[in-house]
């Protein structure tokens, strides 16, 4: 009873603090294009749900999530927060590599890497976040990065024909994401990083031969499965995969509260675990609705492992060097 008094103390002091911060706060609206589709389960559903609760609390703070291509391009979205076109964006650090250097796939996911809760653990608890935002300042983005969704293991790849052997890879050409389509390169496939919704139509030209997304519950979503026969579950390149929201730092230190910021802070704690659950309770549904209808699901042979671990471990060192 004692410690139940207690949490109703504490919750009442929180909420509280809260109120009487909003009170003297500026109206702030979060306007934010986000990635990936909002009817994506997990994936884009995530910043949707922030907003939601965000919204609900009925104060100074709130926030509106914008469709893909709506406010600006997801591959501009940095460069728009930076420069405070827009004040905030949802996204991956992984998907910028170009403007963030290896270090930015880290913090997105690693092959044969921690999966959700060791990668969550270094995040909150080790330096991970840290380093995090140092990532985005060393290479001179005007970004506040807050930690905000995750999703369990991936699809490592779907494909027309069973992969026995490293040499069915090679000749391929292949939608990959982050680190792991380095691996992939190394076994001869030539990878390229495409939005999800330019996948399927990719796919229907001829212009790649095979693809990588996310969790079946997401590619079939976007139809993949109705195009190649065989996938490869679960993924070695993706154990976990993280995401964040990115606030303009003008917006994040000077216009917002510090009640407005705790707000975000909390909402995107909360969904890591609604986002967690919600992938994990669909795979295995989907999988089977998917087998019925005529995939393949596989698992990688012990060799194939063995050789996406050995290039991997290639190209730690080339990293590293």
């Amino acid at each position: 009873m004692i410690k139940k008094l207690l949490s109703i103390v504490a919750a009442s002091l929180v909420s509280f603090v809260l109120m009487v911060n909003a009170s003297f706060a500026e109206p702030v609206l979060l306007k934010v294009p986000v990635w990936f589709p909002t009817t994506l389960p997990a994936l884009g559903t995530s910043p949707a749900w922030v907003a939601k609760h965000i919204n609900a609390i009925g104060g100074d703070l709130t926030m509106k999530t914008y469709e893909p291509k709506k406010l600006v391009p997801p591959k501009e979205m940095l460069e728009a927060v930076s420069k405070g076109q827009v004040n905030a964006g949802y996204t991956t650090p992984g998907y910028n590599m170009g403007k963030l250097g290896d270090k930015g796939a880290i913090f997105s996911a690693v092959p044969f890497g921690p999966d959700a809760p060791e990668f969550l653990a270094w995040v909150y608890y080790g330096n991970g976040r840290k380093l995090w935002q140092k990532t985005y300042d060393d290479a001179g983005f005007n970004v506040q990065s807050i930690p905000c969704g995750i999703i369990a293991p991936e699809t490592s790849g779907w494909f027309s024909k069973e992969i026995k052997k490293p040499k069915d890879l090679k000749g391929l050409r292949m939608r990959f994401f982050g680190l792991g389509a380095r691996v992939m390169e190394k076994l001869g496939v030539a990878t390229s990083q495409l939005p999800g919704g330019e996948i399927v139509p990719a796919l229907q030209k001829g212009a790649i031969d095979a693809t990588e997304f996310s969790m079946p519950a997401i590619d079939k979503r976007l139809g993949i499965n109705k195009i190649l026969k065989y996938n490869y579950f679960p993924g070695w390149h993706q154990p976990a995969t993280l995401f964040d929201l990115i606030v303009n730092k003008d917006t994040w230190n000077n216009k917002m509260s510090s009640g407005q910021r705790t707000i975000v802070e909390l909402a995107c704690r909360a969904v890591m675990a609604d986002a967690l659950a919600m992938g994990e309770s669909m795979q295995f549904d989907t999988m089977k609705e998917n087998a019925a209808a005529g995939t393949i699901n596989k698992y990688w042979s012990v060799k194939m492992l063995a050789t996406f671990k050995k290039q991997w471990d290639i190209v730690v060192g080339e990293m590293i060097a």
